[in-house]
C-alpha cells in the first residue's frame, strides 16, 4: 500500500526533524521513520473500519427505533438494504482487519459522535436515497454505494482530518494519499473472496522498502556534498535564507537523483517539485524546480550524471 510518493514525503519530514531536533543519531531516525510508515498503514486499515462502524451505527438506530414503546410501522419494518450491505458484510469479516482491530486500543466506537454525524449527513444525500430505491440487490451495487460515499462523505472531510489528527500525529499529511488506497482497495473486492480477500500489503514489494533506507540514508550521509551543490546554485541567496524546508527538500531529490540509476530525472524533479508546492513557502515551487533544474544540467556536463 506504501507507495513512492509516501515514501519520499515521509523522508521528508523525518530528515527534517533530524536537523531540528539535533539528535544526529541515524539508526534512531531511520527507526522512527519505518515507523511513522507503519502508522500511515494503521490508517489505512482504521479507515476501513470506518465503513462498518457506520453500518453498525446504522443498525443500533433500528435496533434502538425497534424498541420504542409504540414504534412506527416504518420503524417496525425498516429498509434493511443498508445494513445488509453484502460489500460491508464481507469487510466486517475480513481476517486481515479482524486481526487489525484485535491488536488496537482504539476503535470508532470512542468517536460515536462523530460516526453519527457522519451517518446523519450521509442518509439525506442523493447517493444513500437512491441506492435505497433501487431494486438491483448485486453485491456489484453494494460496493458502488461505497466507492461514491467514501469520496463524497470521507475522502475530503475536514472534521475526519482533525479527528485523525489529534489520535495521532503521524496522521496529519498521511489522509488523502491513504484515500486513495482505500478507494482502489473498494474496487478490488469480489464477493467471491469472501473472508479471506487480501487487503493491500503495508509494501508493494521488498524493492520499495529497501528504497526508503537507501533514499534516507543517503539524503543524511551525502549531505555537505548535496547543500555544496544547492549553494553553487543559488550564489544570489544566502543558504542561510533559503528556507530550510526547501533546502530538506532538494537534499533528498538530489539523493534520489544520484542514487537511482532506473529512476529518470523528470520523474523525481515532478515529485519533489509537488511535495515544495504543498508544503513548504508559496515561491517554494518555482525556487526548487529551478535551483534543482541548475544542478541537474551542471553534472551532466561535469559527467557526472548520464541519465535523462
Amino acid at each position: 500500500m506504501i507507495n513512492r510518493v509516501l515514501i519520499r514525503l515521509k523522508i521528508i519530514q523525518i530528515v527534517y526533524a533530524y536537523y531540528q531536533n539535533g539528535s544526529k543519531n541515524l539508526d534512531s531516525a531511520e527507526k522512527e521513520l519505518f515507523f511513522s510508515l507503519s502508522k500511515a498503514y494503521d490508517l489505512y486499515n482504521y479507515l476501513l473500519m470506518l465503513m462498518v462502524a457506520l453500518t453498525t451505527y446504522a443498525q443500533k438506530r433500528i435496533d434502538v427505533a425497534k424498541a420504542k414503546l409504540a414504534p412506527t410501522a416504518e420503524e417496525l419494518y425498516p429498509n434493511m438494504k443498508f445494513v445488509e450491505n453484502k460489500f460491508v458484510s464481507q469487510l466486517e469479516v475480513n481476517k486481515q482487519l479482524m486481526d487489525f482491530a484485535a491488536n488496537q486500543k482504539r476503535s470508532w466506537a470512542n468517536d460515536e459522535d462523530f460516526v453519527k454525524g457522519l451517518y446523519d449527513k450521509i442518509i439525506v444525500s442523493d447517493i444513500y436515497k437512491e441506492y435505497m430505491a433501487s431494486s438491483d440487490k448485486s453485491y456489484e451495487a453494494d460496493r458502488e454505494l461505497w466507492r461514491k460515499l467514501y469520496k463524497a462523505f470521507i475522502f475530503n472531510n475536514e472534521e475526519l482530518d482533525i479527528l485523525l489528527e489529534d489520535q495521532s500525529l503521524y496522521w496529519n499529511d498521511d489522509k488523502e494519499i491513504v484515500d486513495t488506497f482505500v478507494l482502489k482497495t473498494i474496487k478490488r473486492f469480489e464477493e467471491k473472496n469472501g473472508a479471506n480477500q487480501t487487503l493491500l500489503p503495508e509494501f508493494k514489494d521488498e524493492e520499495d522498502q529497501e528504497f526508503a533506507r537507501r533514499l534516507f540514508r543517503r539524503a543524511i550521509l551525502n549531505c555537505d556534498y548535496y547543500r555544496h551543490l544547492i549553494s553553487e546554485n543559488t550564489r544570489n541567496w544566502d543558504l542561510e535564507r533559503v528556507a530550510f524546508m526547501d533546502v530538506v527538500i532538494m537534499q533528498c531529490a538530489l539523493a534520489e537523483i544520484l542514487s537511482f540509476p532506473n529512476i529518470p530525472v523528470s520523474v523525481s524533479l515532478n515529485e519533489y517539485v509537488e511535495i515544495a508546492k504543498v508544503y513548504s513557502t508559496i515561491k517554494s515551487g518555482s525556487f526548487v524546480n529551478g535551483t534543482l533544474d541548475g544542478i541537474v544540467n551542471q553534472l551532466k556536463k561535469e559527467g557526472k550524471l548520464a541519465k535523462n
